[in-house]
């Protein structure tokens, strides 16, 4: 059976992994949440008491660091050093730490074979910042997901209040806007949408919606 591999690019809160997730499962295909991948990074690095932008010793505390992805009914699993971390991700202080560290050439380096290694092996719909134009350039399918700030920090701070996770829409919004500039204006891989790739914007459209207008894109991409 032919590999077929679907990146979907866009800013943080923009609803990328909950859509992926839904996607994979309609078709079958594996999910790999790469943001997931840099916040098991940046929550090492900040167990550790390293600075966020701190690339000297966050280069020196990558040997240190084993990040696994396990699936577990078809939800994906981090594992950091035989940890599953997968419910500390989501904290606006590992947001930012995440955000800091994936601008670091020497991190990148070290995550992006695993991610590759996966698609390779994998029909794979794989989320993050820099899918389509970096890590799968080739990708059959490529989307640009986005949202206006505000909505996607509502969805965000809904997210994390449904978790027990005790923040602010006002902080949920300043961290928003922090990893825009941070991840749009970064010299290495910057978040930008692909030339190939599908711009969706799902401000105005609900969960629902959103899913069918990116279903629609894949099943018309795969029938070509």
């Amino acid at each position: 059976m032919k590999i077929i591999n679907i990146a979907i690019d866009g800013p943080s809160g923009a609803g990328k992994s909950t859509l992926a997730k839904m996607l994979a499962a309609d078709f079958g295909f594996i999910y790999v949440d790469t943001g997931a991948i840099y916040r098991s990074v940046g929550l090492y690095v900040l167990r550790k008491g390293i600075g966020s932008k701190d690339a000297a010793a966050v280069s020196a505390a990558l040997p240190e660091i084993d990040v696994e992805m396990r699936y577990n009914d078809g939800a994906q699993l981090m594992i950091l050093n035989g940890e599953d971390v997968t419910s500390l991700l989501r904290t606006p202080e590992v947001s930012i730490y995440a955000s800091d560290v994936s601008a670091m050439p020497d991190v990148r380096r070290f995550l992006l074979e695993k991610q590759r290694k996966l698609a390779k092996e994998n029909s794979v719909i794989m989320d993050g910042r820099d899918i389509g134009t970096v890590v799968l350039p080739d990708a059959e399918i490529k989307i640009f997901l986005t949202a206006s700030p505000e909505t996607r920090a509502k969805r965000r701070f809904i997210e994390l209040t449904e978790k027990g996770i005790e923040t602010t829409y006002e902080d949920v919004l300043a961290d928003q806007f922090y990893r825009d500039k941070n991840d749009s204006s970064r010299a290495l891989a910057p978040l930008k949408p692909a030339a190939d790739a599908v711009y969706v914007d799902t401000t105005y459209c609900d969960l629902e919606e959103s899913k069918r207008i990116l279903r629609k894109i894949v099943e018309e991409k795969l029938e070509k």
